[in-house]
Order: structure tokens, then sequence, then C-alpha cells
């Protein structure tokens, strides 16, 4: 299995290295220090932002998918509602086709969302692997990985940040100072993870898509996976620990990004991107929009009808009507009778 594991991984690690070589390369060619432990560490960041700047797609897509899985949340408990206490294997088929009938309508599934996690994990894993090897690399006991032969790998293995070297670990660290930059480098990687989840929550959620019992596992998952994160961090290296706070900033960075351009519909974030429109003076798009324009068209029609006067003033009835050229129209008499008609001359 190990072996097997190995292979499958080999092609990871091979990409890793010469990504991480090639940026030590060009910052070594601007002048830094090739033995250094910063000049190291900004590798593990240019092999970051290689990685997620092509993934990008994936990401909008997870965004997108995460939104709408929230969203459709409503839909889902009336089907679940509807075949409530039924286990017959039919009606347990209708109530999956069902799912899959509106998984299909949104265009969207429970998987889309985890997509750059699964495509992002094998990196993350062959960074390790690299890291954890560089001591057996430079010792001649492995083989090399790439342009990571036993020359440069004992340069990487010996080159430190504030005194501690970017393959030590919490579990094994031979000084305070290793232990100090492992543990500040997990706070930093457990406190983006849960920002960059509750951004997403908070900001680009509406409130009627936060209560259900998918949006509460979420929460929960809100709080529990940077604990996870933060115990499992001891066993990682600070090299793969700077891996990971960075491609936390730049998803949270990333995320911020999406839902102030896309926010979904109904959020808080909609509501903030439409206040800025208005105030630059740039239409608002979709229903909200014409809504919105619809009802400031009837608004300034009204204010207009008001302002030219055209609202007609009733006529009183007891006013009377002239005749053409001034002649009053015929009354009654005095008395209110009235006179019996002129008999016709006869002829």
């Amino acid at each position: 299995m190990g072996d097997f594991f190995s292979t499958i991984m080999a092609p990871i690690e091979w990409l890793v290295a010469w990504i991480m070589y090639g940026f030590h390369q060009a910052l070594t060619a601007l002048g830094m220090d090739p033995a250094g432990g910063w000049t190291w560490a900004l590798s593990i960041v240019g092999l970051v932002v290689v990685m997620r700047a092509a993934m990008i797609p994936l990401f909008v897509k997870q965004i997108m998918a995460s939104r709408k899985m929230q969203m459709i949340q409503p839909e889902l408990q009336k089907i679940q509602k509807k075949y409530k206490g039924k286990s017959d294997p039919e009606s347990r088929q209708a109530m999956t086709q069902e799912t899959m009938e509106l998984y299909k309508k949104e265009g969207t599934n429970p998987f889309s969302s985890c997509l750059p996690i699964l495509v992002q994990s094998p990196f993350f894993f062959g960074l390790f692997s690299v890291l954890n090897g560089l001591d057996e690399i430079a010792d001649g006991d492995k083989a090399p990985v790439g342009p990571i032969d036993e020359t440069v790998a004992a340069q990487a293995e010996s080159a430190t940040i504030f005194g501690a070297q970017l393959s030590d670990t919490f579990l094994t660290a031979a000084s305070v100072n290793t232990q100090i930059v492992t543990v500040v480098l997990i706070i930093l990687m457990s406190a983006t993870t849960f920002l960059t989840q509750r951004q997403l929550m908070t900001k680009n959620m509406p409130a009627s898509a936060l209560d259900n019992p998918f949006a509460r596992q979420q929460k929960l998952l809100l709080y529990i996976l940077p604990i996870v994160f933060a115990v499992s961090g001891v066993n990682f290296p600070i090299g793969v620990l700077i891996y990971w706070f960075t491609t936390n900033v730049w998803s949270m960075c990333q995320q911020f990004y999406v839902i102030r351009r896309m926010p979904a519909p109904g959020s808080a974030a909609e509501k903030a991107y439409h206040a800025r429109l208005e105030k630059k003076g740039k239409p608002i798009p979709g229903a909200a929009g014409a809504a919105i324009a619809a009802a400031a068209a009837a608004a300034e029609a009204e204010e207009a009808a008001k302002r030219s006067g055209q609202r007609q003033q009733p006529t009183s009835k007891k006013r009377k009507k002239s005749k053409p050229g001034g002649q009053k129209a015929p009354g009654k008499p005095p008395g209110g009778k009235t006179p019996p008609p002129r008999p016709e001359p006869s002829p």
C-alpha cells in the first residue's frame, strides 16, 4: 500500500520540487541568500501562488455551489418532509430522484464545494513529503526529487527563519524558537480558516438560508475545523504550516473579491453591492435592479406631475356657464316660477 501511494505521489512531488526550485533560483538571482530561510519560505509562497492561480475557476465554482446549496435547503426540506417515515424502496428511490432533479435544476451538487480541497490535497501531501525527506536526501538515503539533489536538500534543510528550520515540527523541535514559530503559525492557520468560513456564511448568505439543519451543521464546522487544524498542526513541518497559512490568506482575499462582485441574492453582501452601485450612479443588475428602477421611475413621474401643475382644479356646481358673446344663460325669474309660453301670431 505504501509503495502504491508513493508511486501515485511521485509526479506531484516532482512538480512541487520544480516549482519551489524555480522560485528559489529566481529569488537568488534577485540577490537573496540561496541558503536563507526566507528565500525558501518565499519559494513555498510562490508554490501557493502558482497552484491557487491555476485553481481560480474551481474556487469560483466552489463559492457558487456552496451558495446554491445553502439557498435550496428549504426545497430539500420539503422533499424530506414529503417522504418522512417512508422506508420502502420505491419511496427512497423517488426521494433520491427528486433530490437529484433539484440539484440538476439549480446546477449544483454537494460535492462541488469540496472540489478545490480535493484538487489541492495532493500538492499539500507532496510538499509535506518533500520537506519531510530533505534530511534523507541530503544524507544520500533517499533519491533526489526533481532538481532537489543532495546539495540543494542540505541547503534547504539548514535554512532557518527566526532560528527554526523549515523541516522542523513542534513535536520534534530542538529549540524554544522552533516551538514559538510553530505555535504562531498554527494560530494564524486556524484563525484564517475560521475567518474564511465565517466570511462566507455571514456576508454571502440570506437570513432565510441560514435557518436550516445544513446551515447549522456548517456553523458547527466553522468552530470545529480550526480546532482540528490546531491539534493536527503540531505534526506539520514549518514549511507546510507556511504553505497552509498562505493558501488560507489567498482563499480569504479571493473569496472577499468574489463575494463583493458576485453576492448571493438577498444577502448582506448584495445590499452593500447595490448601495455601492447607487452611490456611483450605475444601474443595478437583475430583477432587483429592475424593481428599483421601476419604483424610481414611478416616483419621478409623480414628482414631475406635481411640479408641472397638471392636476385640474374641480369646478363648483353653483358657478353658471356663460354663453358665447358674454350673454348669460337663461334662468328662472324671481319667485322661482317659469313664465308661460307666448302664443304664436296667427297668419
